[in-house]
């Protein structure tokens, strides 16, 4: 469902003030070059927790319902659908081989993969927000609500366990998206986007107060880059209206993020993927073998704007077509990177990511 563009006109003094004043303020996580020597140190991490959305969900929603049960979803990795939203791996994949445990089991899956829960556990579900928002899945407080249970009631983890582990906190725009969806106005953007970084807030510090170590949190991709958004101009330009709200959402956050790790001796790291992303399009993710040949392009999307990817008839025709090389692809479908666009964005984050040891 295209949004109405009308609802992202913003009133000009704010834009202004957003455009003016943001220049370099989120380029500069992607120019931070920070080299350790990994594992010299006694903090290794062991377990990676999530929370959040389709950026993370690796099999959360329900099989009945959501698209990424359904094929193509899943061809590239890991074979078949597996509940991500992408052709294959997505963030939490990369990170947890960053961290070097293995990818942890979705939530819905603890009881028949209770071995597996060594690695940790996501609790991201598809379509949420840290409010709630058009999908029924638990928002992010009730997705910290289930990890608080794990640890206070079933003791499934230890102190110890919680003192090795990292958080992944996404937050890709499910809020906003349901913004749009039920008329909200204009005028009230700014006071919603503030609303959204103060509970995102209230969020990381309360799994830090849980025991997590390290939290790692995402600001807000160019939603105006999306090809739900660029598709209006036939995927060559994004809408700048919309990246302008973004940069006032990932203003806030790093705002308070810098207050955060001042209370808890830098506990928290933003993955800045407005920069990740824009560096990706600028470059066509020139990354050596990695070659996109137009970033905004989906690989995956319907044949008209009734359908999207993976939609089919009734007679259970195909009502949506496939690039013929996913990895030339950045974006999967209209909202979620490809495997290989993940990877680009991955590796332009990986100087952030070493300041986790």
């Amino acid at each position: 469902m295209k949004p109405p563009q009308t609802l992202f006109l913003v009133p000009t003094l704010f834009l202004f003030y957003l455009l003016s004043g943001q220049k370099g303020v989120l380029v500069s996580a992607a120019h931070h070059h920070h080299h350790t020597q990994r594992h010299l140190f006694d903090w290794r991490p062991t377990k990676l927790f999530v929370f959040g959305d389709s950026y993370s969900d690796t099999g959360n929603n329900g099989k009945s319902v959501a698209s990424s049960w359904k094929l193509p979803y899943g061809i590239t990795f890991p074979g078949k659908p597996s509940g991500r939203f992408s052709d294959g791996r997505v963030l939490t994949d990369f990170l947890a081989r960053f961290i070097e445990v293995k990818s942890p089991i979705p939530y819905r899956f603890r009881k028949v993969g209770a071995k597996h829960l060594k690695y940790g556990v996501n609790f991201a579900y598809g379509g949420t927000g840290v409010f709630n928002t058009l999908v029924l899945d638990p928002n992010m407080t009730t997705q910290i609500d289930f990890f608080q249970k794990l640890i206070k009631n079933d003791y499934v983890f230890t102190p110890k366990d919680l003192h090795s582990s990292v958080a992944l906190v996404t937050v890709a725009g499910n809020d906003y998206r349901t913004y749009v969806a039920t008329n909200g106005s204009v005028q009230g953007w700014q006071p919603f986007i503030t609303s959204v970084v103060n509970q995102v807030t209230v969020n990381l510090k309360r799994i830090y107060a849980l025991g997590v170590s390290k939290i790692v949190v995402t600001a807000l991709q160019p939603l105006g880059c999306l090809p739900s958004s660029t598709a209006a101009f036939s995927f060559q330009q994004c809408n700048g209206t919309e990246n302008a709200l973004v940069s006032f959402h990932n203003l806030l956050l790093q705002q308070a993020v810098a207050k955060l790790n001042n209370e808890t001796k830098n506990s928290f790291i933003i993955l800045d993927l407005y920069a990740s992303f824009t560096s990706v399009f600028k470059n066509k993710g020139d990354l050596g073998s990695i070659k996109f040949e137009n970033p905004l392009r989906p690989c995956c999307i319907g044949i008209s704007s009734e359908y999207s990817c993976g939609s089919v008839d009734e007679s259970g025709s195909k009502k949506y077509t496939i690039c013929k090389n996913p990895e030339s692809a950045f974006f999967w479908d209209t909202a979620h990177p490809t495997q290989q666009g993940w990877r680009a964005v991955y590796s332009a984050l990986q100087a952030t990511l070493e300041e986790l040891y």
